[in-house]
């Protein structure tokens, strides 16, 4: 009866060495190869540093200003610029300001590393089956495991501060950007690649100029989930020390202030619409002119 009753299971006093040994051997490889790995990283702690240290110390109306500029830029939108004006002085209304800069700085550091790192391993994936075969289960897990789990092996390693909850965050927020550069470049009209082949186009001749101009609308769509998944992980990532709009509302969670979670909450949601808006308008508008040279 036990056997129907109960699922067979390993042995716990089983279990519990390979726990042990597992846990011991990533803390020795944390003590041995931690501050070499950490030091890696020292040119984007730079990056990240100085970026908030500009967005933080240079006067407000002149980050409004560029913030607005960029956002025309992007978008050629006069209602979108309105949009944003609105929201960012809201924002400095609110005595939010400092934390919505350090939040951006975070967010746009993030997504420039997963842009860097996602969209050479889109191509390698658009450019061999095989690659894909193994990259999908892994880009599987990474979307599908709890974001909390990223920042236990990080911890560990780098310990708390901003580089390691970087790290996790472009961790979390990376695999849309992989997947859908490997979508775009994979949905280039065939016909348009015979074409290059008979004028007798290289690969990488093929891959500059045609393959990843054609995709840039899918290609943007995966930088603007990219830049959402990477708002949403640092909020949870101000658990290890990101500093910025996620510490206020750790601690609203922690001591039930109401009124500072839901302002901070506004205040993330402010800068989400900011991002997709621009971002999804650049991408239409890329859309639109790859479109008019194809017809």
């Amino acid at each position: 009866m036990s056997l129907i009753t109960e699922f067979p299971s390993i042995n716990p006093e089983t279990l519990r060495s390979i726990k042990k040994s597992i846990d011991a051997g990533f803390k020795d490889f944390s003590r041995n190869y931690g501050d070499n790995i950490e030091g890696f990283f020292d040119p984007v702690r730079f990056f990240l540093i100085e970026s908030e240290k500009f967005l933080t110390g240079t006067p407000w109306i002149i980050i409004l200003f560029l913030i607005l500029v960029l956002s025309w830029i992007g978008s050629k939108n006069i209602k979108i610029v309105i949009s944003v004006f609105i929201i960012l002085s809201l924002i400095g209304y609110f005595d939010m300001w400092d934390n919505t800069m350090k939040t951006i700085s975070m967010t746009f550091t993030a997504a420039l590393m997963a842009i860097v790192f996602g969209i050479p391993l889109g191509i390698l994936m658009a450019k061999s089956n095989l690659m894909q075969r193994i990259m999908n289960p892994i880009l599987d897990v990474m979307q599908t495991m709890p974001s909390f789990v990223y920042l236990i092996p990080v911890v560990m390693l780098l310990g708390i501060g901003k580089v390691p909850g970087l790290i996790a965050v472009v961790v979390y927020s990376v695999p849309p950007m992989i997947r859908l550069t490997n979508l775009g470049i994979r949905l280039v009209n065939p016909a348009v690649i015979e074409a290059a082949d008979s004028y007798g186009a290289s690969n990488l001749q093929k891959l500059i100029h045609i393959q990843i101009p054609l995709s840039l609308p899918t290609i943007m769509a995966g930088i603007n989930q990219t830049i959402m998944l990477a708002l949403s992980m640092v909020v949870i990532a101000s658990m290890i020390g990101v500093t910025g709009l996620g510490q206020p509302v750790l601690m609203a969670i922690q001591n039930q202030y109401f009124t500072l979670g839901i302002f901070n909450g506004f205040a993330i949601v402010g800068i989400a619409i900011i991002f997709d808006r621009v971002s999804q308008a650049y991408g239409k508008r890329i859309q639109e002119n790859y479109g008019t040279k194809d017809d």
